[in-house]
């Protein structure tokens, strides 16, 4: 979307929160994953910026926050190679096994962008 001022067009950044739920006991396990993968977005066309948010009270929804430029840049980061290689199964298989399954039992994707808020002075 792009917000008109003065007549002239400024892209909005684009917010994209990927709720995850996981088991109680699982949390360190989803920030270690994310550890692992740290800087494999950040050279991605309109990437601006990226967080992982830890529940502070008993909930069990981690919160995965990036920004983009818009809405194409994010479209074709989820169609690169490097999204589908960060989003496999971390581990192997075992022999006659399977692999292990994804830390997340649940996930949700939502899409937000930037209506108001303030830059307080650094």
């Amino acid at each position: 979307m792009l917000l008109r001022t003065s007549g002239n067009d400024l892209a909005m950044t684009v917010i994209k929160i990927n709720a995850i739920t996981v088991p109680a006991d699982s949390g360190d396990e989803l920030a270690k994953r994310f550890a692992a993968r740290a800087g494999a977005v950040d050279n991605q066309e309109g990437f601006e910026g990226f967080e992982l948010l830890e529940p502070t009270d008993d909930r069990l929804t981690w919160l995965v926050i990036t920004r983009w430029r818009d809405e194409e840049s994010f479209d074709a980061w989820v169609s690169s190679p490097a999204f589908a290689h960060g989003h496999r199964s971390e581990a192997p298989k075992q022999e006659g096994g399977d692999a292990k399954p994804p830390v997340g039992v649940s996930s949700e994707l939502w899409s937000y962008q930037v209506a108001g808020g303030s830059n307080p002075p650094l």
